[in-house]
């Protein structure tokens, strides 16, 4: 996996509420294969702020087909790159950043006609509003049902565009908005998302086991009760599909028993990473360093983003040796298996590891 940041000036700046823009980047017709994005997907931004380089990866919020390459940035308590983003950017400005990655789709066919629905809550609508513009054009057959949970109106980004769609797409698709302080006269599209409702939506609004593909993105906590419930409902998980845009208060559980780790079990380790066909070798200190900050530490330019085992950026494979991971969202078992890790959560576990992120 190649590390290279591209510099795109930004080209427009729309406040979609009042804590939330969406940042639209020109792209270079020499780019424009390197920028092509598959919907879902997001982009990994690096710039300098207050002398600290400073790394965010924010979904895509556009269709493939609208030309718009458009990322959503929503300003919290504390948060650095969105309050950048809200208060001083300008368009006109210039960020580093990395091509499309992120496997939070599944391939569309003109000849589907498919049943979607989509369970989103705040900002995790960005990937979902381009998994939908894009479903709804490419699949002409398809039927999509989002349920997207806010605090209040004025909270809901992509209002506008969500009545444009409804009113576009009458016949094929459903919104439902749920509201944590504002009633709409039901109770069940008030409070917050989550298996309760999940399952009375179930029984009125769609039949589980007819849907094709679930889209999750939100917090954890909403995402595992759907994910949870859904399973329980008879849904085949390999047809649940979710995007963690934090992990605070994620459980750390292992991945298995045999993952254990403390600190007790730390020890000095011989390190080769392997990145765009060059070798780079240092040695890990008994302190307890994922791979990942370690290599940086030694002087390695590898890829990173979220740093925390959510998305597949710092992905890399072991060629030799093992490594543990503390957790990891953003892997398939079968990835797993195969020796790829997430290297901002794996530790060695021998003595000798070598890691690859030229390996897919």
């Amino acid at each position: 996996m190649s590390i290279q940041f591209y510099p795109l000036q930004v080209r427009e700046l729309r406040r979609e509420t009042l804590d939330t823009v969406s940042i639209a980047f020109e792209v270079p017709e020499s780019l424009r294969e390197t920028f092509r994005f598959t919907q879902g997907q997001y982009l990994t931004l690096r710039t300098t702020l207050n002398g600290e380089e400073v790394r965010r990866a924010y979904s895509i919020c556009t269709g493939v087909h609208e030309n718009d390459l458009r990322v959503a940035v929503k300003k919290v308590e504390g948060g650095l790159f969105g309050t950048y983003a809200d208060e001083q950017m300008r368009a006109g400005d210039v960020l580093d950043v990395m091509p499309p990655m992120g496997r939070f789709f599944t391939e569309l066919n003109p000849a589907n006609a498919k049943q979607y629905v989509a369970f989103a809550a705040g900002s995790g609508i960005t990937p979902v509003m381009s998994i939908l513009k894009t479903t709804l054009i490419q699949e002409p057959l398809s039927h999509f049902t989002l349920f997207y949970g806010n605090r209040g109106f004025d909270h809901i980004v992509f209002r506008e565009q969500l009545e444009t769609l409804k009113n576009q797409y009458p016949e094929r698709l459903a919104v439902h908005h749920v509201l944590s302080s504002e009633s709409l006269g039901s109770p069940l599209f008030f409070g917050r998302i989550d298996g309760e409702k999940c399952r009375a939506y179930s029984r009125l609004l769609f039949q589980p086991t007819e849907v094709d593909a679930f889209f999750l993105c939100g917090p954890e906590t909403m995402i595992f009760d759907l994910k949870s419930t859904l399973e329980s409902l008879g849904v085949d998980p390999k047809a649940i599909h979710f995007e963690l845009f934090t992990t605070a208060g994620a459980k750390k559980a292992p991945l298995t028993s045999a993952s254990r780790r403390s600190a007790k079990d730390s020890f000095d380790a011989s390190i080769t990473v392997i990145q765009d066909g060059m070798q780079f070798d240092f040695l890990l200190p008994s302190d307890g360093s994922t791979l990942l900050d370690a290599a940086m530490r030694a002087g390695a330019d590898l890829p990173f983003s979220c740093k925390g085992g959510v998305c597949c950026t710092c992905k890399g494979k072991i060629l030799e040796g093992e490594a543990v991971m503390e957790v990891c969202y953003g892997l398939e078992p079968d990835e797993i298996a195969a020796g790829y890790v997430l290297t901002c959560q794996a530790h060695p576990k021998t003595k000798r590891v070598v890691v690859s992120f030229d390996a897919g």
